[in-house]
């Protein structure tokens, strides 16, 4: 907990983003042009379309540009013509309003960036045309006091909702769980209670498995963190397993091993393994040992857990595993070094791809761990929290600067083009129906041909 209490401390904007994933070394990602959730098809951050635009500016190749009021970091997700996506608008202060008290190790633990709990707040969710980019409905989901910080790059609108194509699942961390139809009608709202994550923002997404919806909440020491799902129709909880990790960032992924489902989780102390129909735990194996922020990333019959900070680690671990398998065969490979700390890698065709928080990128083979290039550089310095997204032979890496750099994926480290946007980009972009959008730090745009 010391350890834990010393990185919290050093942290920085990135604990609010949580951010990842694969190819031909994956399960291929389904047909279609929808987007429905974090990173995609699969939440892998892989698109199969063809023919998008590589090269885009404020005057070219933007389809149309729609201003978002308020500050999220969460992605917008598409299915048809729709775009989701959430915000949160900071109002007046409130008289004696306090946040929640944090205690790691049995010491109160305070942060210097800690801003906004004293204030009113108001989450919303937003349902835009995707061909127009035109306001189709806002709905408020949640207006009043908040029960944590953030920190003072961050915002209480950063997991990603989630869609099934007749519903939106929006997460707000304390502040609740809400359903809308497509029509805009709320459906059902649930709570899962207070997550204290240090006062640094709620990181992780919804997930969708079958009739669930699953929810990551570690939280602080790590003496109240579980995992949950619900049902999707109703917001009931179906089942909550009790998790003995401290708080987290990451969002859970689906995996396949033969005829079962896995539910992946990236996690300090402990990476675990759920079945998602039940909760029940099917494997564990020793954590990242550092703030689990990214999304594990799933290959056809393995999976890849990383972290940036403060340790740099990515350990490939393969799946269908029983019990503790900490020690034993089912670890492939580790690597200590290429990782950011909010930015996942990315596993694409052959490769795994990982990116500093400087943009320097690794190439690596996802089954050996055997390094293909690094320190392959982009043109200009840049800091990067934005995870990077792949297309028809192309890796796409935004910038805080609002400068995408497409990379070629591949054994050589290549820029192929760099795209400014006259704004900054924190937030992970997204592809559907012909179309890159990204979210500014002021308006999202629709990139296309």
């Amino acid at each position: 907990m010391k350890q834990c209490f010393s990185w919290a401390r050093r942290a920085a904007v990135f604990f609010a983003l949580a951010a990842m994933i694969s190819l031909s070394t994956a399960p291929a990602a389904p047909k279609g042009s929808n987007w429905a959730g974090w990173r995609g098809p699969e939440g892998r951050g892989v698109s199969d379309e063809k023919n998008l635009p590589t090269e885009w500016s404020e005057s070219k190749n933007v389809r149309w540009k729609t201003p978002i009021p308020g500050r999220g970091f969460s992605s917008p997700i598409i299915w048809g013509n729709r775009v989701f996506l959430t915000t949160a608008i900071e109002g007046d202060v409130i008289p004696g309003q306090k946040a929640v008290v944090h205690n790691i190790g049995g010491q109160e633990f305070k942060h210097p960036d800690w801003v906004s709990s004293d204030r009113s707040h108001t989450f919303k969710v937003l349902c835009l045309d995707s061909e127009t980019g035109k306001l189709l409905w806002e709905k408020t989901a949640y207006e009043g006091k908040v029960f944590d910080h953030r920190h003072r790059k961050s915002s209480f609108a950063s997991p990603t909702a989630v869609t099934d194509g007749q519903s939106v699942y929006a997460y707000f961390g304390s502040e609740g769980l809400y359903s809308y139809d497509f029509k805009g009608n709320q459906v059902w709202k649930a709570s899962l209670g207070g997550v204290p994550t240090l006062g640094m923002g709620v990181g992780t997404s919804p997930v969708l498995y079958e009739n669930l919806l699953i929810i990551q909440c570690d939280q602080d020491g790590g003496e109240n963190s579980f995992i949950a799902a619900l049902d999707k129709k109703t917001g009931k909880e179906v089942w909550r397993q009790k998790r003995p990790v401290q708080v987290s960032w990451s969002t859970p992924v689906i995996a396949r091993s033969g005829s079962r489902a896995e539910l992946i989780t990236n996690g300090n102390e402990w990476i675990i393994s759920y079945d998602p129909a039940t909760g029940k735990e099917l494997w564990r194996c020793k954590g990242v040992e550092s703030n689990a922020i990214h999304t594990p990333l799933v290959g056809n019959d393995f999976v890849i857990v990383s972290a940036g900070y403060p340790a740099k680690r990515t350990i490939a671990i393969k799946l269908g595993g029983e019990g503790d398998i900490t020690g034993t065969p089912n670890l492939m490979w580790k690597y200590e070094k290429g990782t950011a700390y909010v930015a996942s890698p990315i596993l694409y065709g052959d490769y795994l791809y990982l990116v500093t928080d400087k943009g320097i990128l690794s190439c690596l083979d996802p089954r050996t761990g055997e390094v293909k290039y690094e320190g392959g550089r982009v043109p200009v310095p840049a800091s990067f929290m934005a995870s990077p997204v792949a297309f028809e032979g192309n890796i796409l890496l935004p910038s805080e600067d609002g400068d995408t750099f497409v990379v070629k994926a591949g054994l050589k480290h290549e820029i192929l083009r760099t795209n400014s946007l006259s704004e900054p980009v924190y937030t992970t972009p997204s592809i559907a129906g012909g179309k890159i959008f990204i979210r500014g730090e002021k308006n999202l745009y629709c990139i296309g041909r």
